[in-house]
């Protein structure tokens, strides 16, 4: 089993993208053939996407609608501390517990209070899962409503704004077709679609909120042991019957970004028949080379961080030695690089 070292390539910083593109169509699409192909890539831009999928393809979309989910909270003492809150969520108010990271945890104990106008909680002590998050009781307001009052959009750190995120990153950070509140990253795959362009395709929903720990670099000698910690995820009735449906008739399966490829292959994984089936809970499955795909054929994606287990997941599905030769294209043709940047088709085959 490869180590994360295997998942590393080099990137000019000036190629990761600062601004997301004029129209979202306008982002770059590097399309990746089938293996043996002559040439192995085609450079096109991302809403010509439907050209290049083949008849009868299924599209399957993640429907998770970012939550302004950085937000920053004042101790008694009056110092502020800023919390990335790690499930935003519906129904957050007095006796409910929540987690987040914290910015300046060591200097917080078990009992410290934080508040924001109407909202305060206090800390109960470290997530038992996820070593880097804090556990915090709610004991006035609704975190939901205090986020979307006063918090931020939680744009990754690479892509720096000295003033903050602005009124742009609110709406380019987020897909058209976002509608579940609950994730606090945009999955970025979907944020190049316009209406043209999603009317030419079979699309089916499902839900994944995406965590923080989608992220994280991998640093586990064994990449099996890499975890990014559990993400809530929604398969309908309707949607689980068409997926299945589509794969019996022999239809390509085409999931738009990484977090729909997760959420499809978790359930897939984790059911007796290896079928996907309804599905409303957490997910946690890490796709490593050793994985099975059993829902999906091809995907769409942006390009991805260094040793990260979201390029580990694309490699698994196209090949490690081909999925990195079309990287070393992408940065040779000049490409732009994570969530504002431009995308990558691994076409079915």
């Amino acid at each position: 089993m490869p180590g994360p070292e295997a998942y590393d390539y080099e990137l000019p910083a000036d190629q990761i993208a600062q601004e997301p593109t004029v129209r979202r169509g306008d982002a770059r699409l590097l399309v990746l053939g089938a293996s043996g192909a002559d040439p192995p890539w085609q450079h096109s831009e991302a809403r010509r996407l439907p050209d290049f999928l083949p008849p009868g393809a299924l599209v399957v979309i993640n429907d998770s609608r970012v939550v302004p989910a950085r937000v920053f909270l004042g101790a008694t003492n009056g110092r502020l501390f800023e919390l990335l809150v790690c499930d935003p969520r519906p129904q957050l108010g007095p006796g409910s517990r929540f987690t987040a990271w914290v910015r300046g945890a060591k200097h917080l104990r078990a009992g410290a209070r934080l508040a924001h106008d109407d909202f305060a909680c206090t800390l109960i002590g470290p997530d038992p899962i996820d070593p880097r998050a804090r556990v915090f009781a709610v004991e006035a307001g609704d975190l939901l409503t205090t986020l979307h009052a006063s918090g931020q959009v939680p744009l990754p750190p690479y892509i720096r704004r000295e003033a903050g995120p602005d009124a742009r990153d609110g709406e380019r950070y987020q897909t058209l077709y976002a509608a579940v509140p609950g994730s606090v990253a945009a999955p970025t795959a979907g944020l190049h679609w316009e209406p043209e362009v999603l009317a030419r395709l079979d699309l089916v929903r499902i839900t994944l909120h995406v965590g923080p720990g989608t992220f994280l670099p991998m640093e586990a000698a064994d990449v099996r042991d890499h975890r990014v910690g559990a993400e809530q995820a929604e398969i309908s009735d309707e949607a689980a019957t068409r997926i299945r449906d589509a794969r019996r008739q022999g239809r390509p399966i085409v999931a738009i970004g990484t977090t729909a490829t997760r959420a499809l292959e978790a359930v897939a994984a984790s059911s007796p028949d290896h079928e996907l089936v309804p599905h409303s809970g957490p997910v946690d499955l890490v796709i490593t080379p050793d994985h099975r795909f059993r829902v999906v054929d091809g995907l769409v994606t942006n390009f991805h961080l260094p040793r990260s287990s979201l390029l580990m997941l694309v490699c698994s599905l196209g090949g490690r030695e081909r999925v990195l030769a079309a990287y070393r294209e992408a940065v040779r043709a000049g490409y732009r690089f994570y969530s504002y940047g431009d995308c990558l088709l691994l076409a079915p085959t």
